[in-house]
């Protein structure tokens, strides 16, 4: 490996965010997939959780469309609601979900300095009610145009770089030091495969 590749995988992976993850339910299209893996790539996130109940995604996701984000980001597929969650709130103090309703705070209002999870649904029916409920709170994009919601990927993307954005006024660079060095080990040697 050259000199500057290990130079790029180690400043990545002092850069990695462990206190803010995405949880995808039942999201159809691998393209938004691909594209919600990417965003987080560019934002830091180390991990990501989906909830695949109703289709079974991992197989179709091809380097092509997620640029081999899915080597630099820790996918943890589950097959239910039941074995995700309790997993995701071990390790998140927070969890949102994306739901129109009146009870509902902008993204420019949640404090993304917490350690959270973020939830978006499938492109059809979003969240659904079962996992709404084991959700702290939900949050919307503001939106002036007829069109009431984004596609998923799109949502992800503005809301991470709203996270993104509010993070970077944290110093992170002393936090999580055991985890960005078993992060860089591990990808020393997939960068070396």
């Amino acid at each position: 490996m050259t000199p500057e590749r290990t130079e790029k995988i180690t400043r990545v992976a002092n850069s990695r965010r462990f206190d803010l993850t995405v949880v995808l339910e039942n999201v159809h299209d691998p393209h938004n997939i691909a594209a919600v893996l990417r965003t987080c790539d560019a934002v830091g996130i180390y991990e990501i959780f989906t909830i695949d109940s109703k289709i079974k995604w991992s197989n179709r996701l091809g380097k092509k469309s997620s640029s081999s984000a899915n080597k630099w980001v820790k996918v943890n597929a589950f097959k239910s609601i039941e074995e995700c969650i309790p997993v995701v709130k071990a390790k998140y103090q927070n969890m949102y979900c994306t739901h129109l309703n009146s009870e509902a705070h902008s993204i420019y209002e949640l404090d993304f300095k917490e350690k959270m999870a973020l939830v978006f649904g499938n492109e059809h029916d979003g969240v659904s009610e079962e996992l709404r409920a084991l959700c702290d709170g939900n949050f919307i994009i503001p939106q002036i145009g007829m069109i009431s919601s984004l596609n998923i990927s799109v949502a992800c993307a503005v809301t991470l770089y709203e996270a993104f954005r509010q993070k970077n006024t944290i110093d992170y660079q002393h936090l999580f030091q055991a985890e960005k060095a078993e992060l860089l080990e591990h990808w020393k040697q997939i960068a070396s495969e």
